[in-house]
């Protein structure tokens, strides 16, 4: 049977209810979200944005946000987040002023500081929103580690374009027209010879080997 849900920015404005949600439900462990603490349940998600939001501030600072971290967590994070290169190569460091909304930054840079957010923060549920779309294909291998090993005993919502970064998921949510057309694990999906999921991967991967 085919669901009728939204888009996929409705869908994270509406885990972190920034709206309520108008029918159904969304359950966390069982629990549905409008019985957990606003200000709990925001502070257990993680968002890593297509394009992140960079404050007129240190990079330290945009990294540790409210809290106060140590340097050595904050080196830690950014090492983790494979940001260590281009930091380094900034006359101040973690102690550089980033310009209004980051624009003294790349884009790729500008995703790199989100991932560091992230992970200092550690929340249990990651959504990584088109968040390695800028980000060179080298550099987002790398990465896609640092994901893997810090997402294992969290839940990861990964919502992408560029396919690679979802064949391991456990799951994969295949939307179209705002409608769920098809679940199930990337080998499950591709076994349906003229499923959306398969049309789409061989497209492309077809895509990459031309």
């Amino acid at each position: 049977m085919v669901k009728r849900v939204h888009g996929k920015t409705t869908i994270i404005n509406l885990i972190n209810r920034f709206y309520e949600i108008q029918k159904g439900e969304i359950l966390l462990d069982g629990i549905n979200i409008r019985e957990i603490n606003l200000r709990y349940l925001r502070n257990k998600i993680g968002i890593v944005l297509q394009d992140p939001f960079i404050f007129a501030n240190t990079i330290k600072k945009n990294i540790e946000l409210s809290e106060n971290l140590s340097d050595e967590v904050i080196l830690e994070t950014i090492k983790l987040a494979k940001a260590e290169e281009f930091i380094k190569m900034l006359p101040n460091g973690i102690e550089e002023i980033a310009s209004e909304r980051g624009s003294s930054f790349s884009a790729g840079q500008k995703q790199l500081i989100a991932f560091a957010r992230i992970f200092a923060h550690n929340p249990s549920i990651f959504v990584l929103d088109e968040a390695t779309a800028n980000i060179d294909t080298k550099t987002e291998e790398i990465i896609q580690e640092s994901i893997e090993k810090i997402s294992k005993e969290k839940t990861s919502i990964f919502i992408a374009h560029r396919l690679s970064t979802i064949v391991n998921v456990d799951k994969i949510i295949v939307l179209s027209n705002g409608e769920i057309v098809e679940e199930g694990s990337h080998n499950e999906l591709m076994k349906k010879q003229d499923g959306y999921y398969n049309r789409l991967y061989s497209a492309y991967y077809a895509n990459l080997t031309t």
